[in-house]
């Protein structure tokens, strides 16, 4: 049978379409681990990483939030699996990372999305409150990424993908410890796009403004603030974890190679309003 030629039945113009798109975005062959998969951006990432070829690990304390993910995922024809693990901890961070290579082996993307978010006014802060906040919003994706970015760059691509926030750039609605650690993540991910660069690894930062997810639920609860915050925006409204997905699904694929130590700002324009 000869080959099909560019204008054959066999080699459509919808096929070279999906070929082309395939060399910039498919992530088919790939594996992802999403902390924090189970709820919120995490969560809308880790359907757009599955959804676009991955195989996706998804990380959370909460065993039936990331069943339920992990069952969404698998009955929509996706390859994902859930791993239960704490990033409270040092022990529990190197725990997870040992654990989300099992359903699929070593990770070529990380997304760095859990994170806690404890706000009392600011003198009341105590160092417990800041110790918890760093260890999980900050040191679990430092020693995340130092431990899967090596067998990352043997391979010759990677992918770190950290979740920011608007308080790492400008403090607003009491930041406390959070704005801190996210502030920290910001440095950290620039930090490895210069240590990583050249090898195939590449670090890059989504900065959300104001998502409407489990994160933010007690502020949800004062319908005049997020009324005000969507007012800050140029779109006009507020986040929703599926904005997220096309982003990330750009900074995890191929195409995104010459894009390294960038925050992305995906805040409906209210960064620069």
């Amino acid at each position: 049978m000869p080959a099909p030629t560019p204008h054959s039945p066999l080699h459509s113009d919808g096929d070279r379409m999906t070929d082309y798109l395939d060399t910039l975005f498919s992530l088919t062959g790939r594996t992802a681990v999403v902390t924090g998969g189970s709820s919120g951006i995490g969560k809308g990432i880790a359907h757009a990483l599955a959804h676009a070829g991955a195989s996706v690990v998804i990380v959370a304390r909460g065993e039936e939030r990331v069943t339920a993910t992990v069952r969404e995922l698998t009955d929509a024809g996706c390859r994902a699996a859930g791993v239960i693990g704490d990033l409270g901890s040092r022990a529990g961070i190197h725990q997870v990372a040992d654990d989300a290579t099992l359903p699929f082996g070593e990770p070529d993307i990380l997304v760095n999305s859990a994170g806690i978010n404890i706000r009392p006014p600011f003198a009341e802060i105590t160092e417990a409150d800041w110790d918890a906040t760093m260890t999980v919003n900050a040191l679990a994706p430092f020693l995340l990424g130092q431990h899967y970015a090596a067998g990352m760059a043997e391979r010759g691509f990677g992918r770190l993908i950290h979740i920011s926030s608007q308080q790492a750039h400008r403090a607003f609605v009491g930041s406390g410890v959070y704005g801190a650690s996210k502030g920290a993540v910001q440095s950290l991910m620039r930090s490895e796009a210069e240590a990583w660069g050249g090898t195939g690894v590449t670090s890059n930062a989504l900065v959300p403004g104001f998502v409407l997810t489990p994160l933010n639920a007690r502020l949800q609860q004062d319908t005049a603030a997020v009324e005000a915050l969507a007012a800050r925006t140029m779109i006009g409204r507020n986040g929703l974890p599926d904005d997220f997905a096309a982003a990330a699904v750009f900074l995890a694929g191929p195409g995104s190679g010459y894009v390294t130590g960038q925050s992305l700002f995906i805040d409906g324009g209210l960064s620069v309003h």
